[in-house]
């Protein structure tokens, strides 16, 4: 489908293809297809953005200094709220399962949806994030965290697909359901 690896490591695996094709033997890709992908997303963190614009106009992050402009994005005119689904699960140990509906304004990411869950019902809902180049990562839900010893982490799905952007860029549409579930890696 024009996607390399996932959101956060295209730009990269772009930069990688278009400056590095003369140390591999060639090999047919979809340059178009992937760069559809790339244009149909709307990036929204810098450090995706800077990875991904380089490749766009035929360089690398280095050959640009490092410098990229990115350019204005329209004002959209307002529009009626969204309800989402979000749920939150654990069956790895003292298992839990809560779900709830709350209502937030049309384009709000999954984080401001997390925080109007947790506003309404604190005692279930509570989070903890850390701030990361690629912004805002969850380390813990209801209390739990994840451990890098035991390999485990919360992962987000859609429908039973894995998300492929965070909680502060992915925007939920209306009543889509939101999963929360503490995982193994």
């Amino acid at each position: 489908n024009g996607m390399i690896g996932n959101i956060y490591s295209m730009g990269l695996a772009l930069q990688a293809l278009e400056t590095s094709s003369e140390f591999y033997a060639p090999r047919k890709w979809d340059r178009a297809q992937a760069f559809s992908v790339v244009y149909n997303h709307d990036y929204q963190q810098p450090m995706a953005m800077s990875q991904v614009l380089p490749p766009l106009v035929g360089k690398s992050y280095l050959s640009t200094g490092g410098v990229c402009q990115v350019p204005a994005l329209p004002l959209s005119p307002p529009t009626a709220p969204i309800t989402v689904q979000f749920s939150i699960t654990n069956t790895l140990k003292n298992y839990f399962h809560y779900s709830t509906s709350v209502c937030v304004p049309h384009n709000s990411t999954l984080l401001h949806v997390m925080q109007v869950a947790r506003n309404e019902k604190p005692d279930f809902f509570c989070f903890q994030t850390k701030p990361t180049n690629w912004g805002p990562f969850v380390t813990s839900i209801h209390g739990l965290a994840g451990n890098d010893t035991e390999r485990t982490y919360w992962q987000f799905f859609s429908c039973w697909s894995p998300l492929n952007e965070g909680v502060g860029t992915y925007k939920p549409k209306n009543w889509e359901h939101i999963q929360a579930v503490f995982s193994t890696y």
